[in-house]
């Protein structure tokens, strides 16, 4: 029954007549991946000179004023980047090669610093197929994996069929739930191991929507999470040059800027109007850069699920499937901003292991499935979806103490502002005072929000934890999920018989500052013991 198969990888992924796992038992041979491949690699390292934006503005700024008076001047270094991208580009798919033996994937990539990948099925936590809009065209798309305790992605496979993605998609999570002594049954009695396997794992078309954005939800999502500021910030060095380009083309169209930024003669009213419409101006066209973002990345958002999977899609330009087991499952964090309370909206987020949080982009982050913009309902439908018992909307919070206001306003408030003050003073400077005043005011105003918003709570399953400021988010997670706890408690906190205390989970930590000591250590000796009691895997 078994052959040998020297094909190329798309002569592989062609083989439809050849079962899944008779092709990853006979591809003993290193495979290369698609020439499409090619387009990846040269818009990975554009991506990453660009990443690092922040060290190449300098040279940017430079050249660009040497650009505007000789344009021939970035003629050089255009070529010079442009080989250097293509000969870059040739070797990372020259030295890209997987293969697939006994239930595991191996991967060798890396020109000088040379990288090997031996990665088993069974410990891949996240399966995600990511199809930019290159690939759509050819039917190929990208298989990022990753393990449960992975500093960073464990492994990509950057440009295969997606049919065949897709059967392996279906290999990996099948041995997750796959006996160890069912394995070598598959190698030796396939036939039967079909059988068991098709038995085991849900079918396809058992497939359930739990949910779907529409084009209004995202439009609310964009404005009520937008964070264009942080790109504007990156274009501080070229804003003088930014605003003369956009005069010299509104002028184009007899619309003179500087004229209505002449304050000289005008009112009090005038000015402040000039102010208002400019900023609302400009908060108008950012909200539009950061809807336009939301749509990009949450377009046709359907989250659904089949048996124990939960499975994320999304994308306009890059379509992105993500798919999560149930028992990866560490926390559930509902996030809203001032706007989102407003509009009665909630950002919903499935945290898995953040492991590979501080070494991957936001965009590419498979640790956390987010459904963005559900309204109070579908939250909780969602939430009871994954944790029948959960009681977040019932629950009563137990504030932290006082004593945690007291000593931001008295340690930082206090003595900055009269520091500020004091220099005013120096310097005669006695107009200023009223408006230190009033940012100190404000100041101690979100420092009294910040403390009213701390809370936490515990019932027979559950931890759940509230903070925030002007907006509010919740943490709820198992109790059997935590993996450590933390009892902290300075001198200061000593006397006045307080603590922290901190959860780690999987997904990262979440602690509870400034409650009362006899509190804390009953809730750590609880929650140890229930850990202990339960014997539950986390995984």
């Amino acid at each position: 029954m078994d052959k040998e198969i020297n094909s190329t990888m798309n002569e592989v992924a062609s083989t439809n007549d050849i079962p899944l796992e008779q092709q990853m038992t006979s591809t003993h041979k290193w495979q290369r991946i698609s020439p499409i491949a090619l387009i990846y690699f040269v818009l990975m390292f554009i991506k990453n000179i660009f990443g690092n934006f922040i060290y190449v503005a300098p040279a940017l700024l430079i050249g660009y004023n040497k650009a505007m008076e000789d344009p021939s001047f970035w003629l050089p270094f255009f070529y010079g980047l442009s080989a250097l991208l293509g000969l870059a580009s040739l070797l990372s798919y020259y030295f890209f090669q997987y293969r697939l033996t006994n239930q595991q994937i191996e991967i060798r990539s890396g020109v000088f610093a040379k990288k090997y990948v031996n990665l088993p099925f069974s410990r891949i936590q996240n399966v995600e197929l990511t199809e930019p809009l290159y690939y759509r065209p050819f039917g190929y798309t990208c298989m990022q994996l990753d393990t449960a305790g992975s500093v960073k992605q464990e492994a990509k496979v950057v440009a295969l069929k997606k049919s065949f993605a897709q059967q392996l998609k279906h290999e990996i999570l099948a041995a997750h739930l796959v006996q160890s002594n069912q394995v070598e049954q598959i190698n030796n009695e396939r036939s039967a191991a079909d059988e068991q396997t098709s038995s085991i794992i849900p079918n396809e078309d058992d497939e359930t929507v739990l949910d779907r954005r529409n084009l209004d939800d995202l439009v609310i999502h964009g404005l009520t999470n937008n964070r264009v500021w942080i790109f504007l910030g990156g274009l501080a060095p070229f804003i003088d040059k930014i605003s003369a380009q956009i005069g010299d083309w509104l002028m184009i169209f007899g619309i003179n800027v500087n004229q209505y930024f002449e304050f000289e003669g005008r009112s009090g009213w005038q000015i402040a109007s000039t102010v208002l419409s400019t900023f609302l101006i400009v908060m108008l066209i950012i909200s539009l850069f950061s809807v336009l973002g939301s749509i990009i990345s949450f377009h046709d958002f359907k989250l659904s699920k089949i048996g124990d999977r939960y499975i994320r899609r999304s994308g306009l330009f890059t379509k992105t499937e993500v798919t999560m087991r149930l028992s990866r499952l560490q926390m559930i964090v509902c996030q809203q901003d001032w706007l989102d309370i407003l509009l009665r909206r909630i950002n919903l987020k499935f945290e898995q292991s953040n492991a590979n949080f501080n070494n991957a982009q936001a965009g590419q982050l498979t640790n956390k499935i987010i459904v963005p913009s559900v309204t109070n309902k579908e939250c909780q439908h969602l939430m009871l979806d994954a944790y029948p018992d959960n009681q977040l909307k019932n629950t009563v919070f137990k504030r932290v103490n006082p004593r945690l206001l007291i000593r931001n306003i008295c340690l930082f408030l206090l003595p900055l502002s009269c520091f500020v003050a004091w220099i005013f003073v120096e310097n005669e400077n006695i107009e200023g005072l009223p408006y230190l005043g009033a940012g100190a005011l404000f100041v101690g105003l979100l420092m009294v929000m910040r403390y009213s918003r701390w809370g936490y709570a515990k019932d027979d399953n559950f931890i759940y934890v509230r903070k925030g400021c002007i907006g509010v988010d919740y943490y709820t997670f198992p109790i059997y999920k935590i993996q450590q706890t933390s009892f902290k408690q300075s001198w200061f906190l000593k006397r006045k018989q307080l603590c922290s205390i901190e959860f780690v989970l999987a997904a990262g930590a979440v602690n509870v500052p400034y409650l009362a000591e006899a509190d804390g250590l009953e809730l750590i000796d609880t929650c140890l013991y229930e850990v202990e009691e339960s014997k539950r895997s986390w995984m």
